[in-house]
């Protein structure tokens, strides 16, 4: 689904100036079909940069390495090709749009998604009912649809908002810059949840229950760990990626915090020793 070999990057304005202090530094991961991975890693680490890199963001620009995501190499891909490539960004911060209704937004999205593709939805009416049915799993208020985008909505209205937006695009790569932050319990629960439900949204076959959606959670803290459950663990620090592990790994890091990875980037590299069910640090 995606592969991220030595990526480097600065912002734009670094570049202009020539000031070259890389705010990543050879990231490298690989993330298949139907995968979830959480990046985990303190302010300043590069996760959103990361992030905001893959969507892209024109206020970074990659001086090395490669992104393919879904056999394309998205380099000189501009943002709305990423997007109609199935690649989302969930915002840690989401905009508010005056003037654009929220199901307009929705429904325009949407078609410019699929416009050059043959499952575009037949009615209006099953749309409707596409977005109703998200609407319910969220716990949204239906009177939030007609409103100016993200204009008055609380913090957590916000972040059900941005999952809302992933569901209907129905996009093979979704990308959640710190969904979990500023939520109560209940509103991150339901949010889980829903995740979850999109991820596995239409993946019915004859016999087997299979998706090929893949999902990279960004996060500082082990509670939505509480509810989703990832295939790997990245940590990243001062811009690159130096361990990766199981869902314990996150149990070590909310007992441990970050400070001790600071030997990793030497040489550490943290694993998981299958046999005895543990993780071990080895040199």
């Amino acid at each position: 689904m995606l592969e991220i070999k030595n990526l480097t990057a600065v912002t734009s304005e670094q570049e202009i100036s020539r000031n070259q202090a890389l705010i990543l530094k050879g990231v490298n991961l690989t993330l298949k079909g139907g995968e979830i991975q959480i990046i985990m890693g303190s302010n300043g680490s590069g996760k959103s940069t990361l992030a905001k890199l893959l969507a892209g963001h024109p206020a970074y620009n990659m001086l090395h390495g490669s992104i393919i995501f879904r056999n394309e190499k998205l380099i000189r891909c501009l943002p709305e090709t990423r997007a109609r490539l199935g690649l989302f960004l969930g915002f840690q911060y989401p905009m508010e749009v005056g003037g654009v209704s929220n199901q307009d937004f929705l429904r325009l999205a949407y078609h410019s998604r699929y416009k050059k593709k043959d499952n575009i939805l037949n009615t209006s009416l099953r749309f409707a009912n596409k977005i109703l049915n998200y609407v319910k799993i969220l716990d949204m208020n239906s009177s939030f649809l007609p409103r100016p985008l993200n204009q008055g909505f609380s913090g957590g209205e916000k972040k059900k908002n941005e999952i809302l937006q992933m569901a209907i695009t129905g996009c093979e790569l979704a990308i959640l810059d710190e969904i979990d932050s500023g939520l109560d319990v209940d509103a991150l629960k339901t949010l889980s949840k829903t995740i979850l439900i999109y991820q596995l949204d239409g993946s019915f076959n004859s016999r087997f229950l299979q998706t090929t959606k893949s999902l990279i959670l960004i996060t500082h803290y082990q509670r939505l760990l509480e509810y989703i459950k990832p295939d790997k663990i990245q940590i990243m620090k001062q811009g690159k990626i130096v361990c990766s592990g199981k869902s314990n790994l996150g149990t070590i890091i909310d007992r441990k915090g970050y400070d001790w990875l600071s030997g990793v980037g030497s040489g550490l590299h943290l694993i998981e020793n299958i046999n005895k069910k543990k993780l071990q640090i080895l040199k």
